[in-house]
């Protein structure tokens, strides 16, 4: 893409009403624009990123066998009140009244919903178990939303939901979405650690908050310091096995949110080299809540021997657009932001450092066009500013490489290459450049 074509509106300066560093990265660099409190409009950059994470998401519930659907943003409030959360859920719901008097609700969550489509759809034990999930937007109605899409009132969520016949069955779903969310965090650039928590309004007996360190964390975290360089990717996982070693790996050690924290406990298990006190992100909340929906909505299948059985079930969040958030807090510098390829808006930032000057143009258009050919994706700076400032335009997004085109180095036959996130520069020779970042 040719910026000159594109649409980027960045900003030169801090916005007063942007609190934390990604909302203010977020607004300056042209991802998002806020429409109302706490509602926001995605622009082009804010939407690439947001595409990005939402098929790494995607892939790895399907991976874990989770099935897609799509369930509506608008609901039935007498869904609601058949598992008794219509009047207890509070102000956070934004209720509404259509025109033929019907109270509906714009979905903050789809327990309600989805147990009423696998109570319609599903009779017997042999067609469990399920686990189906959706990527949709969600309305909380947040007293004072802020710090932009981390603490939003519209957000994007991928939220899935398993049903199992017991509770050995309802564990093992349990356990295939705690290990596919780590291989998703994994995959995102994050170091995230499962912590016990509780589980608040959605209800149940087990749950896991998945925490991201940063120093601009919304609360105090705790835990043993191997958790952050244990690697899960380069496991082999097999989703229909035993992951109960996984699980274990991963919960064995200290790990807890200021809400649970032991000091005591916290000293006794944890050698004071190997602690870690420090600020943490929610990214995502699993919970096994068992006949908590499924009892008082009726969702009842045939057993074995046709013994009518409650549903047990599970839910497990991922709030797609506030880890945008979550990824510039943890990966930023005082330029700006420094995405993780696997998310970027772009691989590489092409900067013609002499536009206008014939050699320089024909070198850049050249190369775009292979970077291009070569599949990687590529934001061509052909606009008409100064060198200075497409560098802190690129500095400012965050693209992880970017290629220097100038008449210095063309004479030579070779183009500078800058690492974004390590600020290493080298020197390439313009028909390798492809090769070198392919």
């Amino acid at each position: 893409m040719r910026l000159s074509r594109y649409f980027l509106p960045t900003l030169r300066e801090n916005p007063a009403e942007a609190q934390i560093v990604s909302h203010r990265l977020m607004l300056r660099a042209g991802l998002v624009r806020q429409s109302a409190a706490g509602i926001y409009s995605w622009l082009p950059l804010g939407l690439k990123v947001l595409r990005n994470i939402e098929r790494i998401v995607r892939e790895e519930q399907n991976r874990a066998g989770a099935i897609e659907l799509l369930m509506p943003t608008i609901q039935s409030a007498d869904l609601w009140r058949e598992s008794g959360r219509y009047d207890a859920y509070g102000k956070e719901m934004l209720r509404i009244t259509d025109r033929h008097e019907r109270e509906m609700l714009y979905g903050p969550t789809n327990e309600e919903l989805i147990t009423a489509i696998v109570r319609d759809s599903i009779k017997s034990y042999r067609d469990l178990p399920r686990n189906l999930y959706h990527i949709q937007w969600k309305f909380r109605d947040e007293v004072r939303p802020r710090f932009g899409v981390m603490r939003g009132r519209e957000f994007l969520m991928k939220d899935a939901y398993s049903f199992d016949i017991d509770k050995a069955g309802a564990r093992k779903a349990y356990e295939k979405m705690f290990v596919a969310y780590l291989r998703t965090y994994a995959r995102l650039g994050l170091k995230a650690i499962p912590m016990a928590a509780d589980t608040g309004p959605i209800g149940g007996d087990m749950s896991h908050e998945f925490i991201i360190l940063a120093e601009t964390g919304e609360s105090a975290v705790f835990c043993h310091g191997d958790l952050v360089d244990y690697d899960i990717l380069g496991q082999e996982i097999d989703f229909e096995g035993d992951l109960g070693p996984i699980i274990e790996r991963w919960t064995g050690l200290y790990a807890a949110t200021d809400e649970k924290h032991d000091e005591a406990r916290f000293e006794a298990d944890v050698p004071a080299e190997k602690r870690i006190a420090a600020r943490g992100i929610e990214v995502g909340h699993i919970f096994y809540f068992g006949t908590k929906y499924s009892k008082p909505m009726g969702a009842v299948v045939a057993g074995p021997n046709g013994e009518p059985v409650d549903l047990e079930m599970g839910s497990y969040g991922i709030g797609v657009s506030r880890l945008i958030g979550a990824i510039i807090e943890a990966s930023h510098d005082d330029n700006g932001i420094i995405w993780p390829e696997s998310v970027a808006p772009f691989k590489v930032a092409l900067i013609n450092l002499k536009s206008g000057d014939a050699t320089v143009d024909a070198a850049c258009d050249k190369l775009y066009a292979q970077l291009e050919a070569a599949g990687i994706e590529t934001l061509y700076d052909d606009t008409a500013e100064r060198a200075g400032s497409k560098f802190a335009t690129a500095d400012l997004i965050g693209l992880p490489w970017q290629v220097h085109v100038g008449p210095r180095g063309l004479a030579n036959g070779i183009v500078e290459v800058k690492n974004r996130k390590t600020g290493e520069r080298r020197e390439v020779a313009i028909d390798q450049v492809a090769a070198a970042l392919g």
